[in-house]
């Protein structure tokens, strides 16, 4: 039986394919700069567009813009606007958006322990003449 037959019966049975369940939440969380302004907003509390572009680094304003709304979007990010002269807007980490928190300590945990093996591993790798990325 092929596995669109077994993807036919999963789907039938009320179970969903890996892909169809975790893809999604790959494509928002864990794109390039994502997870650094979630954790930003997250650890520093409501922040300027500046001061976050300030405390990211490296990030050009068109990606940090589209960073956003993409947050907010999805439901990770709250944006207020207050109509002042000059306007004001800042950027929070929405309820939604902080329940990936726990996500974010595990794989700072994870690569606490394991960053050196992965170094280690790279380095074997490279020295046998392997074809780098």
């Amino acid at each position: 039986m092929g596995s669109s037959a077994t993807a036919t019966r999963s789907a039938a049975a009320g179970i969903l394919p890996v892909e169809c369940t975790v893809t999604p939440l790959l494509d928002v969380v864990f794109s390039r700069w994502t997870t650094p302004v979630l954790w930003t907003l997250n650890e520093f509390g409501r922040q300027r567009f500046v001061e976050l572009e300030r405390r990211l680094g490296g990030i050009t304003p068109k990606v940090l813009t589209q960073r956003l709304r993409q947050l907010e979007r999805d439901g990770l990010v709250v944006r207020t606007y207050h109509p002042e002269v000059p306007p004001r807007v800042e950027y929070e980490i929405s309820e939604l958006g902080r329940t990936l928190g726990p996500l974010f300590a595990a794989m700072a945990t994870w690569a606490q322990e394991h960053i050196g093996e992965v170094e280690a591993a790279r380095r074997v790798y490279d020295e046998d003449g392997r074809p780098g990325l």
